[in-house]
């Protein structure tokens, strides 16, 4: 049945109630009060609503007596959509009953609680995993995008295309899943878990109110779809207290019965009109979390400490992984470890026992899905650890001093999204690392060829770990990769060892930097390991964050947050469209083309024969990538370097995204690992589409002395 126009109101209406509530944290007590004014302010209207009528029919030369205009001013003013609905006992009068009408308007999906020991009062709360589904592919655009991706795959298949890696499904392990990758669409889940504080970590609360979450996304999308955290879904919120007492088996029983009827049964999926089959693609975690789901051994102090291997800790200070001297974890060789672990009751070559998901599943195993993850082990690992041994021994050469450093850091002209991710400053008592967030740690490593690289000589051995270490970083936050790449990443990886090793030979290499030496054939068996990092999920734990500050209540915590994010969720299923707008333009002007700089007009003509105007912006978004003009962007190659341009117009025309920019050629300084920006010699301006830059990541220039640079965020395939 239709909704009238009062019901649309009133939804809508109520729409706003819950982003105050439920998005910015305003309190339903304050929300209420607000309510109250606004009634009071509606039922207000009457008189100079009589003086408005009273206007009108004076002027169309007609008299009604006063009685008469008074009650239509009242039958006017008392029949607003609204005052029914926000009056005292109205659907929308108290937040008891928004969030009720919430739930039976906007199709919340609210979480169950599972009891653990109803003596004690432990319990989680659980998200039904079919009842999301059922909710995302209820939405056209969703399944037209899965149906779309599935079918891109299918003729890159039947084709034998040469292809690059993308994308998990480009990856071994799904290739050789017949269930993941045969001729029908399957439903492809990636799931992640993680411990979080949700009350400041240093305070006295800190482990009281320690959460372990479950979250889950839908990986048929293609790569980039789940940046929006809306996308993100809530499977398991449990106490990590209770987790560890009662153990796996019991706080993923719900959701494992879930996954097994997806498996078995499928979900019926009506836009499709049949039952969809899917699985767990991978579980994505740090290799705290990995490990401990998985059934390994969560020391990484001795033994054993490797999930793709046998390696010990020991073993790894010796030989690469390279050298093929160490046994990869088969799915023969894990059984047997399984088998002699259970028999022993102790663990066997690091493994403790069968994982949770894999005795349950037939179509997911420990070897393909649980890939590593980079932000763990390479931007809060590795990264720190090495900035902190290698600038102590720059420090102690005297090529610069700690507060010269800082200083360096703190007032270097950082650019648009540099400025919102720019370094922290290096603490004073830093030793065996200099501490730091993924985001602050990845922008240290870029900037400081810019910052202090001309203070430090060229064949400086720390200088060169850290220079190869960027590159290594480069390459493995690429979105694509080939097999040339992956070569490249291997000999970096490589030479980086061998160069740490012989500068601080006392120091024992991190179990981090063996699993970074694996990270190459992982490449070729998951895909970009970009595609399988937590920084997004990690990001989905603020939203619980914000919720505990701001209501301040910790009375069954789990199921407060939970209830929360459902609600917060229907919110997003009511929007129209999925993904955001392709392009997002703000303060646009349609311009002749004829007014513009004659050699911009020839290349616009020379692009779009016939076009009259064009429609000029100073900045757009798409697929969640700001360009604004001054930027620069990479687009072509000039003797296997790549060329880059400043935006000088943005332009879209027929619904296509266009630049204008000044050209640059790019020689490259191995010192900064950079490029020295000078003027193209050929042609001084080009117009160019969003389709034609080698990396769709806009860059910013920066002055390092008298030269003109430019630092990569991520590795350029020319």
């Amino acid at each position: 049945m239709s909704k009238t126009l009062p019901d649309i109101i009133e939804q809508n209406f109520a729409a706003a109630l819950l982003k105050l509530e439920h998005f910015a944290h305003v309190p339903g007590t304050k929300i209420d009060e607000f309510l109250e004014e606004l009634h009071y302010l509606l039922c207000s209207a009457t008189f100079p609503l009589t003086v408005n009528i009273e206007a009108v029919f004076q002027k169309h030369g007609s008299t009604p007596d006063k009685s008469v205009i008074a009650e239509l001013a009242t039958a006017l003013s008392t029949s607003h959509p609204l005052l029914k609905a926000i009056q005292k006992g109205g659907s929308l009068g108290t937040s008891h009953l928004r969030n009720k009408f919430y739930r039976e308007n906007f199709n919340v999906i609210d979480p169950i609680e599972y009891m653990l020991d109803k003596k004690e009062e432990k319990s989680f709360q659980y998200v039904p995993i079919l009842k999301s589904l059922q909710q995302v592919f209820n939405k056209k655009d969703v399944v037209d995008k899965v149906v779309e991706t599935h079918r891109a795959h299918q003729c890159q298949w039947i084709t034998g295309e040469q292809h690059t890696y993308k994308s998990f499904q480009d990856g071994s392990y799904f290739k050789e899943n017949s269930f993941l990758s045969g001729g029908e669409l399957t439903i492809l889940l990636t799931l992640y878990i993680d411990d979080f504080e949700v009350c400041n970590p240093l305070g006295t609360s800190r482990r009281k109110h320690k959460l372990c979450g479950i979250y889950w996304t839908l990986s048929n999308l293609p790569p980039g779809s789940h940046s929006a955290l809306s996308s993100i879904y809530l499977a398991v919120l449990c106490k990590s207290d209770d987790l560890k007492r009662y153990g796996y088996d019991d706080v993923l029983h719900p959701l494992i019965q879930d996954l097994k009827v997806l498996e078995q049964d499928g979900l019926f999926v009506p836009l499709l009109g049949k039952s969809v089959k899917g699985t767990v693609q991978v579980v994505v975690a740090d290799n705290l979390s990995a490990h401990s789901i998985a059934g390994f051994n969560e020391s990484f102090t001795a033994g054993n400490i490797c999930r793709f291997c046998t390696a010990t800790r020991t073993e790894i200070q010796e030989r690469e992984v390279r050298s093929e001297s160490f046994d990869l974890r088969t799915k023969e060789l894990h059984a047997s470890h399984v088998n002699s672990a259970q028999q022993n009751s102790s663990s066997s070559f690091g493994v403790k026992r069968q994982c949770a998901i894999t005795k349950n599943l037939a179509h997911f195993s420990v070897q393909t899905g649980y890939p590593p993850d980079i932000m763990h082990d390479v931007f809060e690992g590795i990264v720190p650890v090495e900035l902190a041994h290698c600038l102590s021994l720059l420090i102690s050469k005297k090529y610069f001093s700690l507060e010269l450093l800082n200083k360096s850091i703190m007032s270097f002209p950082y650019k648009w999204s540099d400025k919102t991710n720019r370094p922290h400053m290096i603490p004073h008592n830093f030793s065996k690392t200099i501490g730091g967030n993924a985001h602050e740690n990845w922008a240290l490593i870029r900037f400081l060829p810019f910052t202090i690289g001309h203070l430090v000589p060229e064949d400086e051995m720390a200088w060169q770990i850290l220079m190869d270490l960027k590159d290594i970083v480069e390459l493995l936050v690429s979105p694509t990769h080939t097999e040339d790449s992956i070569a490249y990443l291997e000999c970096k990886i490589s030479e980086h060892r061998k160069r740490y090793q012989e500068l601080f030979p006392t120091l024992q290499l991190l179990p981090k930097h063996h699993y970074l030496e694996h990270y190459p054939a992982l490449i070729r068996k998951f895909g970009p390991l970009i595609g399988h990092w937590t920084m997004r999920f990690e990001a989905k734990h603020s939203f619980f964050k914000q919720v505990i500050r701001h209501s301040n209540c910790f009375k069954n915590v789990p199921l407060s947050l939970a209830l929360k994010h459902q609600i917060m969720v229907s919110y997003y299923m009511r929007s129209s469209s999925f993904e955001k707008p392709t392009l997002e333009v703000t303060n646009v002007s349609t311009v002749p083309v004829d007014v513009l700089k004659k050699e911009i007009v020839q290349s616009i003509e020379h692009k779009f024969p016939g076009i009259k105007e064009v429609h000029l912006t100073r900045s757009v978004s798409t697929k969640g990538v700001c360009f604004k003009k001054g930027m620069i962007v990479a687009h072509g190659s000039t003797s296997g370097l790549p060329d880059f341009g400043q935006i000088v117009h943005i332009f879209v025309v027929q619904e296509r995204l266009c630049f204008i920019v000044k050209r640059f050629s790019g020689w490259y300084s191995e010192h900064h690992r950079a490029f020295e920006l000078t003027a193209c010699p050929t042609k001084e301006m080009d117009l160019i589409e969003l389709s034609d830059l080698a990396d769709d990541y806009p860059l910013a220039d920066y002055f390092v002395g008298s030269l003109r640079m430019v630092t990569l965020k991520r590795y350029i395939h020319v």
